[in-house]
Order: C-alpha cells, then structure tokens, then sequence
C-alpha cells in the first residue's frame, strides 16, 4: 500500500514523503505572493529548512524570515512577529516546525489585521466574534514533528508573561489553508523531541476519547490515533529513518488535534501549568502525568479504556491498557516522577489552582477540583501509581 493521500478533512491535507517540494504550488493554490516563514532559531539552522527556502526563492517567492519563537511562545514572540510581517508587507504565513513555531505562525497571520489586543481573543465563550475576519491572512503548516497537530487546529496557545499562564487564541479562520504531512521532515528530530511528541499526540487522542461529550466522530478517530501511536512510536524511536512509521506518527498527530475538538482533560490540566512554570517540553510533560490521570479517571473510564484496549490487540481490561502505556514509558525513557523531570513540589499549590481553571478541565470524565489536581501532583510526585 502506497503510503500516500490527499486528504480534505478537517482542512486539505498533501500526506507523503516528498511532498514538501509542493510548498510553492501550495502558496499559488491560496494566494500568497509574499509569505512570512515563521520558524524556531534552531531548526532555521538545519538543511530541511534552508531547502525549503532555497525551493521558494528559485520560484520566485520574496520570502521573510521570522525565528524568534520560543519552545513555550510568549507574546512578545507573536507581537514581533507581526511587526515583521507588516514591515515586509507580507500576504500570508508559512507556519513551518513544531507546535510552537505553527502556533506562533498561526497567530501571526490572525493578528496581521486586527486592532484589539490579542488576549481579547482567548477562547472564552465567543470571543472570537470580536474579530476582524478580512485582517485574517492565509496560513500553510508543515509540521516537522509529530505530536501536538497544531497545523490541523483553528487555535494557538501562547503564554502570557505576566500571569505565567498559557492562553488559547481561537477563531475559525486560524486553521491552515493547506498542510503539507512529509514524514520526511521529521527524521532529524532528536529521540527526546520523537518520544516527547508521541506522547503528546498520544494525549490528544487518549483525552479526546474519555472526554464525557458526545462525539462519536471524535471518538473514531481518537482510537484509531491510539493505536497509531502504540504502535509506530516505538519503531520511530528505534529507527528513526522508518519513513512509514514517521508517517503514521505524523497522522496520529493530526488525528489527535482533530479529535480533541471533543474534549481535553487532567493531563492537559495539569502539564500546562507545569509548562508555564518550569518552561518543561509539553509532550514530555503530558507523559509524565498521563498514568496518574487514568488511574484518577478509572471510575469514569474504566469501560471505555477496556474497549480501546481490545481495540489495540491488548487485553480487553483497563489494567491491561495502564500496563501498556507504563511499559512504553519506561522503554523509551519517560521520567516517572516529577522530581525525575526536575519539577518539585515548591509550586504545587500554586499548579493545583492552575490546573481547575485551565480550559482544557472542562473536558475531564470527573470534575477537576483542587483537591482532585492535588491529589495528581502528589501522586506523580511520590510515583504512585
């Protein structure tokens, strides 16, 4: 089977290995005559960047480069970003990298046109009205990691440095014209950054499925993302040259972003704190807690996780699932506690009273109150299970 597609759900999506010398088909397709290429520092760096930039400038694009993102974006990454973006009278964005240079990248071309401050479109009930849709530019991913699935999503999360606190910029327009999915880009990634992401993807779809709305949509495509994951991680990770491993990541990294339309939960509840506080990889951080969180949640979940298991050719019982995921952890060298991953109890409280008011706590199977956050902490602290 030839590992090759052009998808339109939820956006259109160019899915194969070498699809990224479609890049300047892509910018024609939507318009685009001068994009603003927003990346990290490191990666603009390495060959698969210069490339791709190299392809654009031999066909003819002015092309502007804007690398200060951050591993967790801030907004002054954003602001800067768009005072390039006006200097150089750019006309759309290619968001090109991790999650955080396709969140960056992303909330660039939102912000291109509007007048308000950025946090008067956070995603709290229906903010996102209050923009300017015509100030929207056009956006093309390619993500070069497969984890968070940003470059399928309609948000950002960036932090806000006064409070510490990761915020989500949501509108409709946000997600991407065209995604360009070439397993390729993704072979250079150090282990950790392949271990991290894979669990994040792996978060996405495991919180989407548990998450108590109703979306059977979701929920298909969230078990199908779990079993991708299980999977193909492990085989990206002991060869990182598995084009079609690295291929099925990249999928299960979009499916997840697609799926958590239905819900998030703990995990995502209680990294992000973390995240904001001790500037921890996201994905890693979603790895650390994620036993923790299924062991809190076994009383709702405890027949939806039997069915997955099944599902992924496991035993059809919760514990069987919970055995899987601690044992892939430990394979690949995900820290068990906190302390392992160098955060200590010093803001514990502070993380607790983080976590109820995130708004990925809605979407937990049981509500998340500071003693049920604390509990986490505390558990994931001790590194008991």
């Amino acid at each position: 089977m030839s590992l090759k597609a052009n998808w339109n759900f939820p956006t259109a999506i160019r899915f194969g290995a070498g699809r990224i010398a479609e890049v300047p088909e892509a910018l024609r397709a939507t318009g685009i005559s001068r994009p603003l290429f927003v990346t990290d520092s490191g990666l603009a760096k390495l060959p698969i960047t210069q490339e791709t930039l190299a392809l654009l400038r031999e066909n003819g694009f002015e092309v502007s480069v804007f690398t200060e993102v951050k591993p967790n974006p801030v907004s002054a990454n954003v602001a800067a970003g768009v005072d390039l973006l006006r200097q150089a009278r750019c006309d759309g964005v290619i968001a090109f990298g991790g999650g955080s240079g396709l969140d960056v990248g992303k909330v660039i071309a939102f912000m291109a046109g509007q007048t308000r401050p950025m946090w008067d479109f956070e995603d709290i009930g229906d903010w996102w009205t209050r923009a300017d849709p015509k100030g929207i530019l056009p956006i093309i991913a390619v993500p070069t990691t497969a984890g968070t699935g940003s470059e399928v999503g309609r948000a950002g999360v960036i932090t806000d440095e006064t409070s510490h606190t990761k915020k989500v910029i949501f509108h409709p327009l946000m997600l991407p014209r065209i995604v360009i999915l070439d397993p390729e880009l993704t072979v250079g990634m150090p282990r950790l950054i392949t271990v991290g992401t894979g669990f994040d993807a792996l978060a996405h779809c495991l919180e989407a499925y548990c998450g108590p709305n109703y979306h059977p949509l979701a929920d298909g495509v969230a078990v199908e993302g779990v079993r991708l994951v299980l999977e193909n991680l492990p085989k990206a990770v002991a060869d990182p040259h598995d084009i079609e491993a690295r291929g099925h990541m990249m999928s299960a990294a979009a499916m997840g972003a697609t799926s958590f339309q239905k819900a998030l939960g703990a995990i995502h509840a209680l990294s992000q704190p973390v995240g904001a506080l001790y500037d921890t990889h996201h994905g890693m951080t979603n790895a650390v807690f994620m036993p923790y969180v299924l062991v809190a949640n076994r009383p709702a979940i405890e027949a939806k996780i039997a069915r997955l298991a099944a599902y992924c050719g496991l035993a059809p019982s919760f514990d069987a699932f919970l055995d899987h995921v601690l044992a892939l952890r430990q394979t690949l060298g995900v820290p068990h506690t906190l302390p392992e991953f160098r955060v200590d109890a010093a803001q514990r409280d502070r993380i607790a009273d983080m976590a109820v008011v995130d708004p990925t706590a809605g979407g937990n199977p049981i509500k998340v109150t500071r003693e049920f956050a604390l509990a986490i902490f505390d558990r994931a602290s001790e590194g008991k299970i």
